[in-house]
């Protein structure tokens, strides 16, 4: 009986001790972070390739476009199938959104422009994708000139827009809009107390 009363004890620690381990595991597991919740500083994001006829990211789908990101050399978090990788700087880790406009090809400057010049025809309305008006003013010489003058103004102040619902290409006349971005030595740098 002893014996048996020992064998019981001994697999109960055992058993104990193997719970133990195992919730130990468990919680170590868990501390490794998605790597799209690393912080800033961790990851580095590429610059997205611009097009240059639109000046937006060329993969820009419904005002939303993806860039790929770097984490930091020596970081290890886990990827979106569930594995984990300790990454050396080089490799994608995961993707980010960032926002962008959504135009299909009018210019600002030629809408403008032509509601300037040619507005008393109806040329800025036939651009921008409204028939009906544009063969209106054309028909009317512009509602007598008033309707012109509001058609500029409205559309100098990008209220009436494409008719397809997208946005003016605006150009940036060379100078692109700079991003704030960080560099693969942005984490390393120590913060000053003061």
């Amino acid at each position: 009986m002893a014996p048996c009363r020992s064998w019981f004890r001994s697999s109960l620690w055992s058993l104990f001790f193997y719970g133990v381990y195992c919730h130990v595991r468990l919680v170590l597991a868990e501390q490794v972070e998605n790597c799209e919740s690393l912080r800033l500083g961790q990851f580095l994001c590429k610059e997205p390739k611009i097009d240059e006829a639109t000046q937006e990211p060329e993969n820009c789908r419904e005002t939303t476009a993806w860039v790929e990101c770097l984490p930091a050399p020596n970081v290890t978090c886990r990827l979106l199938n569930g594995s984990e990788f300790r990454f050396s700087g080089d490799e994608v880790g995961f993707n980010r959104s960032i926002s962008c406009r959504n135009v299909s090809g009018y210019s600002y400057k030629v809408a403008v422009a032509l509601s300037l010049f040619l507005g008393w025809l109806g040329a800025d309305r036939f651009y921008l994708g409204y028939p009906a008006l544009g063969l209106l003013k054309f028909c009317t010489v512009g509602f007598c000139g008033i309707g012109t003058l509001i058609d500029f103004i409205l559309i100098a102040m990008q209220i009436v827009g494409p008719a397809d619902g997208s946005l003016y290409i605006v150009d940036y006349y060379g100078a692109r809009l700079t991003r704030l971005s960080i560099t693969n030595e942005t984490y390393r740098k120590p913060h000053l107390s003061l």
